[in-house]
């Protein structure tokens, strides 16, 4: 699979070409304003349209259109009926199908399988605008409506759903989106390569059934397809063996001589002498990669995965040990009489083709078919800035590892500094704060492994965990610079930080710490310990949460000089794989010591091919060799033990102290019931005295005003990485420090038990 050409290598006469349509066409009356028979493209998303790199139907359309196709947008389709997907007519190309931003399940349901009250990507909020599944019923409509014509699935919830993967809302092993969406092909991951190619493939006459050689592509094959007789099949327990392994013979051990053997070897030819042939290091690394490149690692079928959850786990610790670009392998896995087949994950986009993706044409607006309408994700990431995409950090619970890969892209500051004068002059109501410059993670702004080589060959699982890898840049230097670039642009008063922050990272240049705290703290701050015990962190793959403490220190710090209160506001999880009872009252027990308390939290959703999700359905620690006999992961998975977890984050709630008092009593915890400091919760009778009286001022909150494009699958957790578990409502608040002495509760460290209901 060769490296394609620069994404705009043939789109050097853009700057010639005619103004683009203010919006994508929506309807006929808006293609025939464009003297437009057709349209090449029709892109389907379960979003509403808005014109803004920060929406995937955005961002692919303007994308297209630069190439020179005639790109038309249906967004949220009555999916009841067929008519809505011939609005635009025939596609002259080909369908792309999308579940928009979001993946539909996690968009429309909460942890507790609930379905949700409103939707942030739909206008005014209002919910049951997308099906379950979005992109499986969205292909399948479209191919009612139109029969031949290719259909390709992307975005997140395809990408995710590349292969077998358990699902959480129907509680079972799921095949592979190919299957029952009957797209033609799925573009996983970063998908503006591999979309430009085969656009331009099927556009010369090319059948979508032939194009099997882009990289980040999946689709159906015979099973045993290989594309020619070079390749070469590892079976998956090549690259990690799941069970025991035979123990080897002794080669010193006495053995009786077997004469019949003997007699048969004797009859053996000679064997041909080959000569020894010494390479160089470099010599062997080229070898391995030419090999590589025609070997695709067979994974344990559909029907093992879903019967064996110890299969599972292997197939999952497999799959993520091939997610490096630089020495991924192709992945197969069996479904019947056919094959999912995966081609290695997608190159990172060059700084230059970064560029290009985010200084195109948009009208940087939600189309004026909704009128005023309120779309709450447009609101928050209007005034916000994506700098980069990726993360390395590899949390179990988060999958933008597996959709937009652990190497960092990142825009250069001329492109940065370009957008944010553009919505200083074009974007309404611009005040001249900008809310956010970031992506899934703040802080990894241009951080990349110290040698091409190195990172090409690396398998470790996060660049981060267990320790900040020893090749890791972590110098933020160019992070400083563009904030200073970027707050000395006229008309800018204030330039926030509302990604994510990894603080790990963050402590290793005070420098950017006190740049970020004198210039770029609102008052708040978000930051995600997750959690504070071992057990639970290391299934998390985050740091221990000394690491906080260390970054605190320095918070507190440059705050007092810069002659600001400032607080940090931390997310934690609830029912997550690993976390036992014990670890929840823990968790409590510090909160309560440094008087956090958070407005909402996060109970632990399984998404699609998260690692954390294998967990929770194998009871099996992917993150290490998997065996019968390997680590077992206890997980809550009860509605009531759900509950109790979620309870302990919110101990100080009236509403939570039965369950609270039920649980501490079940766990020979009721020493902590009382009203005394060291107690967690009061004795029964007490929510009617503490009935917040009239005219009695609350705490403030924060006001969330971040980007929904941020950390994707913490999508599971956290709508999207950008707030609490129900749209619409604050960010969790953070109390200033507590007067009361400290101490008391440190000795109150619960002794973990064997196991939990």
């Amino acid at each position: 699979m060769n490296s394609p050409a620069n994404l705009f290598a043939n789109v050097a006469k853009r700057s010639s070409r005619a103004p683009a349509a203010p919006f994508l066409p929506m309807s006929r009356a808006e293609m025939d304003k464009l003297g437009w028979d057709s349209c090449d493209i029709i892109l389907i998303t379960g979003d509403a349209y808005i014109d803004h790199p920060s929406f995937g139907m955005a961002l692919v359309g303007r994308l297209l259109e630069a190439q020179g196709y005639r790109v038309g947008i249906i967004s949220q389709p009555d999916w009841t009926s067929v008519e809505p997907f011939r609005a635009l007519g025939k596609p002259n190309l080909y369908w792309g199908i999308t579940a928009g931003n979001m993946d539909s399940m996690v968009n429309r349901y909460t942890a507790d399988r609930k379905i949700r009250s409103d939707d942030a990507y739909t206008p005014n909020a209002e919910p049951n605008k997308r099906p379950d599944r979005a992109v499986t019923v969205y292909c399948q409509r479209a191919r009612e409506a139109f029969p031949g014509v290719p259909v390709i699935a992307g975005s997140i919830e395809a990408s995710l759903r590349r292969i077998a993967h358990y699902d959480y809302w129907s509680d079972k092993v799921r095949r592979s989106v190919l299957f029952e969406s009957k797209a033609d092909l799925v573009i996983f991951g970063n998908a503006e390569r591999a979309l430009v190619d085969v656009t331009r493939r099927i556009a010369a006459g090319e059948n979508i059934k032939s194009i099997r050689d882009l990289r980040g592509t999946a689709f159906l094959v015979p099973h045993g397809w290989l594309p020619d007789e070079e390749w070469t099949v590892h079976n998956s327990t090549r690259v990690d063996v799941p069970g025991r392994i035979d123990a080897q013979p002794n080669p010193y051990a006495m053995a009786l001589e077997d004469p019949k053997q003997c007699a048969l070897d004797n009859a053996q030819p000679e064997p041909e002498v080959k000569p020894i042939v010494i390479m160089t290091r470099e010599q062997r690394q080229a070898a391995a990669r030419e090999k590589a490149q025609k070997t695709v690692v067979r994974l344990p079928s559909f029907e093992t995965v879903s019967e064996d959850p110890v299969m599972y786990a292997h197939a999952s610790r497999v799959f993520h040990l091939e997610s490096n670009p630089g020495n991924a392998r192709a992945l197969v896995q069996q479904h019947g009489d056919r094959d999912v087949w995966l081609n290695p994950p997608p190159l990172p986009l060059a700084m230059d083709e970064m560029d290009g993706v985010y200084d195109l044409q948009y009208a940087r607006a939600p189309h004026p078919s909704y009128g005023k309408a309120h779309i709450p994700a447009w609101e928050m990431i209007r005034y916000s800035v994506n700098i980069m995409r990726g993360c390395f950090g590899g949390c179990t619970f988060c999958s933008i590892t597996e959709h937009e890969g652990r190497i960092i892209q990142s825009r250069s500051e001329p492109s940065i500094l370009r957008e944010i004068e553009l919505i200083r002059d074009t974007t309404k109501n611009f005040a001249g704060t900008i809310t956010d410059l970031g992506g899934p993670t703040a802080n990894m702004y241009r951080l990349a492994c110290k040698d091409k080589k190195i990172e090409e060959t690396c398998r470790r699982l996060s660049c981060v965990y267990p320790t900040i890898c020893s090749n890791l840049g972590t110098d933020h230097s160019k992070l400083i610079s563009l904030y200073r670039k970027a707050r000395a642009i006229p008309g800018i008063k204030k330039i926030l930080i509302g990604s994510g922050l990894r603080y790990d990272l963050a402590v290793r240049s005070p420098e950017y710490v006190k740049e970020l705290v004198t210039h770029h703290v609102g008052g708040l701050l978000k930051i995600a310990p997750e959690h504070t015990e071992e057990g639970t962190l290391s299934k998390m793959m985050k740091p221990g949460i000394g690491a906080y403490d260390e970054f605190k220190a320095l918070f507190d710090k440059y705050s007092r000089e810069a002659g600001k209160k400032q607080y940090l506001i931390p997310y934690f999880i609830a029912a997550h794989p690993g976390s036992t009872d014990e670890d929840m009252l823990n968790l409590a027990l510090w909160l309560k010591k440094n008087n956090f308390h958070l407005d909402q939290v996060q109970t632990f959703t399984p998404t699609p091919m998260a690692m954390a999700t294998t967990m929770y359905h194998s009871g099996k620690n992917p993150l290490h060799k998997v065996t019968e006999d390997s680590e077992e992961v206890l997980t809550a998975k009860s509605g009531k033990t759900r509950k109790l977890h979620k309870a302990f984050l919110r101990y100080y709630d009236p509403e939570n102290w039965p369950v609270l008092r039920e649980g501490l009593k079940r766990m020979g915890r009721g020493d902590l019931i009382g009203n005394g400091e060291r107690h967690l919760v009061p004795p029964a009778g007490s929510e009617q005295e503490v009935a917040p009286q009239r005219g009695e001022r609350r705490p403030p909150v924060a006001q969330r005003s971040e980007a929904p494009k941020g950390r994707v699958i913490e999508v599971a957790t956290r709508r999207n990485g950008r707030g609490g578990e129900r749209r619409g409502e604050p960010a969790p608040f953070m109390a200033p420090p507590s007067k009361a002495k400290a101490g008391i509760l440190s000795t109150i460290k619960s002794k973990p038990k064997a196991g939990r209901k």
